[in-house]
């Protein structure tokens, strides 16, 4: 719960109930969904949307590489005509190969390209994506002048600190970017170097807003209502993005929207809320990817199952599934026992 001695000043509060500009676009929420690697595919996308209509959501990221060499896009660049605001991120060193891409995610019906700067998966940092380019800071100018030149549409960085805290090089690749022609910046506040251990340094995301004239969206930490309000209080940014926080609670985004303009904290959901979400998820995966999206299931079932008497035992069920009926059997079972 958000404590009300911890209010919003007025000139945030105000702020934060306005719409979020980035370049051309105009989004009604400030609060957003981070683009997740084999999570915010089509389907977990329209879950966080029936809660968060007016935020913007993020593909999963898309490797410029791949799509260059592919005679069709993959399913992960796939929008729903429905699914506005919408945007499309990807990754690559190459600044050709980004452009190329950036123009295919256009004719996907993206509204914005998102470039991903942050990811500190070695597999992408080794062939100089993600958080590498902030040792490559003339790489990254590369990219996003060219993917900007090739566009027609906003384009947008997320990153993080630096490589690790000897090379908190944040301040001035931040400016680069925006001077680059970058209309907004979300920065996770750890380094490469912490991947997701620690505490997010929200201190830093202060700095960089008072930096820049473009929107700055914190990332990091962001696991409650309570969370984002004192970060955007730390930190004065034109918005939050929600990321681990919504792994099992697709309801995290819609419930942070809701405070910030209502000031009303909104009740949390049952065992039985989740648990329905969790069958509608699964449904949703089935229906979208066959016995593909039921072996993805089994991890998104999993994160639903926590916080309640039972959630272990139930957790250790529905990661095993083989089939939609039998992960329906599972859920309706602890359903009916109001586990």
């Amino acid at each position: 719960m958000v404590s009300p001695t911890t209010p919003l000043s007025d000139k945030l509060k105000s702020k934060l109930t306005t719409p979020l500009k980035i370049g051309s676009v105009v989004v009604e929420s400030r609060v957003l969904q981070s683009p997740l690697s084999g999570v915010t595919d089509l389907v977990f996308r329209r879950l966080v949307r029936e809660y968060a209509p007016q935020s913007m959501m993020y593909t999963e990221m898309v490797s410029a590489k791949e799509i260059h060499h592919l005679t069709e896009l993959p399913t992960i660049m796939a929008i729903a005509p429905d699914e506005a605001p919408i945007s499309i991120q990807l990754f690559d060193s190459r600044p050709d190969f980004m452009a190329q891409a950036a123009q295919l995610a256009v004719a996907q019906g993206a509204n914005t390209i998102d470039i991903n700067m942050g990811c500190p998966v070695n597999k992408i940092t080794k062939k100089g994506g993600g958080s590498s380019l902030l040792r490559q800071p003339e790489v990254a100018e590369a990219i996003v002048k060219t993917v900007v030149d090739a566009v027609d549409i906003p384009v947008t960085v997320k990153t993080r600190l630096g490589w690790h805290d000897d090379q908190i090089n944040i301040l001035d690749f931040a400016r680069r970017m925006e001077d680059r022609g970058a209309q907004m910046l979300t920065l996770h506040a750890r380094t490469r170097a912490q991947g997701y251990n620690g505490t997010a340094r929200w201190e830093w995301i202060a700095k960089v807003k008072q930096a820049l004239a473009i929107p700055v969206i914190a990332n990091g930490d962001i696991f409650s209502v309570e969370a984002a309000v004192e970060c955007l209080k730390i930190t004065n940014a034109d918005g939050v993005m929600c990321s681990r926080g919504t792994l099992g609670y697709p309801f995290l985004v819609g419930e942070i929207d809701h405070y910030l303009k209502t000031g009303e904290i909104l009740p949390p959901p049952s065992v039985t809320t989740k648990l329905q979400c969790a069958k509608k998820h699964l449904l949703g995966l089935w229906e979208y990817k066959g016995q593909r999206g039921i072996y993805q299931s089994r991890k998104h079932l999993a994160w639903y199952c926590k916080g309640f008497p039972g959630a272990a035992e139930l957790r250790d069920r529905v990661s095993q599934i083989e089939s939609l009926a039998q992960g329906f059997a599972i859920l309706d079972r602890a359903i009916a026992q109001d586990l």
